[in-house]
C-alpha cells in the first residue's frame, strides 16, 4: 500500500468535524515554492497558493528565517502590550494606503470583517450593512450575515439589519446596454432603489470584495467601484473593502482599489499578508479611528497584536517589494489569461475566462450559447488535474456553476506558470473527450 492509501491515515481522518466539502484524497507531506509534495514524494503545482493565502509561495526562506528567529524572542502577549513587530507592521501598511493610516492587527479575514463592520455601526450609530448577493466575508457573526454565496440555509436569524444587492456579472448580465454588455449603472441604480426600499433608515455600511472570489471571480467593473462609494456618501454609509485575497499585488496593483482610484473608509486584509500564519488587518482613517475610540470602540481578542505573525507581515512585505512582485504579478498575470484565453479558444467547455493579475476564474459550462454552468465537469476536471500534479480550486456551492479559482504564487516561474497550464489542458481533454 502506498503512503497515499494509508489506511491508518484515513482512519485517523475520521475523527475530524467535516467543514465543508469532501477532502481531496491525497496525504500532503511537506510544500516549497509552488510546489506541494505528498506522501509518496509526488510533486503537485499549487495554482491557488493553499488557501489563496501563498503570495510569496510555500516555505519561503526569508519567512521560515523570521519565524525562526520571532520564535526564540517573542510569539504572544498580553492584548494591552505592544512590541516592535506590530508597531513596524502597522507602520509599514499605512505607508502603503494613504488616507488609511490606523492600523488593527488580528488572525484572521472574517475577524478583520467583523471589527471593521462593528466599528462601522459604532460610529455611524447605524446597524444596516449591505453586501453584494455572492459574497463571502466569513463565518463569524455579522461576517456569516454579510455573506450570502454559502452558509446561510439552517443556522436561525442572521444578524438584524442584513442586505444584499445582485453582484455584477458581466458573463450573465441582468441589464444590457445598447451594445448587449452588462449596464452596471443601471443594475446599480436599481439596486439601491431596492436597498432604500428595505432600509429603516439605518444604513452604516456596504462590505465589498473588489473581486468575489467564492462568487466565481466576478470584478466590480471599471467605474463600478467609485459610483458604489458615490452611492454610500448619498446616505452616510461607510465602504469596507474586504481584499483578503486581493491585496497586497495579486490584481498587480498593491490593492485592487487603487485602479479606481477610490480609497474605501475601511479595508480588510488577510490571507496575502500572512504567508499561511494566522495574520489579519484593518485599516482606516484617522478620523474614523478618532471617533471609533471616543465611543469606546472594544474589540480584545487573544491573538490582537501578536509579535510572531506581524513580523512573518514584515517580511512578507520586504519580498512583496524587493522581488518587485506587484510588477511581477502584472507580467506574469498576462501569460496566464493568454494561455486561459487560448483554453477557451481549443474547448467549448470553457465558458468564459474573467479576472485581473494573478487572480483568474475559469467557467465551465455545458452550452456555451446559454451559458449553463456545468459544476460537474469542472469536478471531474479539477480531480483529473489533481491526478495529473496539478492543483487547482473549484468553486462547487449551489448555484455557482463549476469556476476554477486560480491564483498562483506571485513567484512562481514562467516554466511553472506553462506547466500547469498544459497540465490544465490535458485534465481538460481528459474529460471531455476520454481517449
Amino acid at each position: 500500500m502506498t503512503a497515499n492509501g494509508n489506511r491508518e491515515f484515513w482512519d485517523a481522518a475520521r475523527h475530524l468535524v467535516r467543514y465543508g466539502g469532501a477532502f481531496d484524497q491525497v496525504i500532503i507531506q511537506r510544500a516549497s515554492g509552488s510546489h506541494l509534495y505528498d506522501a509518496d514524494g509526488r510533486a503537485i503545482l499549487d495554482f491557488t497558493s493553499g488557501q489563496m493565502s501563498m503570495l510569496v509561495g510555500h516555505n519561503h526562506p526569508r519567512i521560515t528565517e523570521t519565524i525562526q528567529r520571532q520564535a526564540a524572542e517573542t510569539v504572544h502577549l498580553f492584548s494591552g502590550m505592544l512590541s516592535w513587530p506590530v508597531v513596524s507592521f502597522a507602520q509599514r501598511l499605512a505607508g502603503l494606503a494613504p488616507g488609511l493610516d490606523r492600523v488593527l492587527l488580528l488572525s484572521t479575514g472574517a475577524e478583520s470583517n467583523e471589527a471593521a463592520i462593528r466599528m462601522a455601526k459604532l460610529v455611524t450609530g447605524k446597524h444596516e450593512i449591505v453586501a453584494f448577493s455572492k459574497s463571502w466575508h466569513g463565518m463569524t457573526n455579522a461576517a456569516a450575515s454579510a455573506t450570502y454565496s454559502a452558509g446561510r440555509k439552517g443556522y436561525g436569524p442572521v444578524a438584524v439589519g442584513s442586505l444584499a444587492i445582485p453582484a455584477p456579472n458581466t458573463y450573465r448580465p441582468r441589464f444590457l446596454d445598447s451594445d448587449g454588455n452588462l449596464d452596471w449603472r443601471t443594475e446599480l441604480d436599481d439596486s439601491f432603489a431596492m436597498v432604500d426600499a428595505q432600509s429603516t433608515g439605518s444604513l452604516a455600511a456596504f462590505i465589498a470584495e473588489p473581486i468575489l472570489s467564492s462568487g466565481g471571480i466576478l470584478e466590480l467593473p471599471p467605474g463600478y467601484l467609485a459610483a458604489l462609494k458615490e452611492k454610500c456618501r448619498e446616505r452616510g454609509m461607510l465602504l469596507i473593502l474586504d481584499e483578503a485575497q486581493t491585496g497586497l499585488g495579486r490584481t498587480g496593483d498593491m490593492f485592487a482599489f487603487q485602479r479606481d482610484g477610490v480609497t474605501p473608509d475601511i479595508l480588510t486584509l488577510s490571507k496575502t499578508i500572512g504567508a499561511g500564519l494566522p495574520l489579519a488587518a484593518v485599516l482606516t482613517s484617522a478620523e474614523i479611528e478618532e471617533r471609533a475610540h471616543e465611543r469606546g470602540f472594544l474589540f480584545y481578542t487573544t491573538h490582537v497584536s501578536d509579535p510572531l505573525p506581524a513580523a512573518v507581515g514584515l517580511t512578507v512585505l520586504d519580498i512583496v517589494e524587493e522581488e518587485q512582485l506587484v510588477a511581477r504579478a502584472r507580467r506574469m498575470g498576462a501569460l496566464l489569461f493568454e494561455g486561459l484565453n487560448a483554453l477557451k479558444q481549443r474547448f467549448d467547455c470553457v465558458g468564459d475566462v474573467r479576472g485581473r493579475g494573478m487572480m483568474a476564474g475559469v467557467e465551465i459550462v455545458s452550452d456555451r450559447r446559454d451559458r449553463l454552468p456545468d459544476h460537474e465537469t469542472g469536478a471531474r476536471i479539477s480531480a483529473e488535474a489533481l491526478r495529473r500534479g496539478l492543483s487547482m480550486n473549484i468553486v462547487r456551492l449551489p448555484g455557482m456553476g463549476g469556476v476554477f479559482r486560480l491564483a498562483p504564487p506571485l513567484t512562481m516561474s514562467e516554466a511553472e506558470l506553462e506547466r500547469g497550464l498544459g497540465l490544465m489542458a490535458e485534465a481538460i481533454e481528459s474529460t471531455v473527450s476520454p481517449a
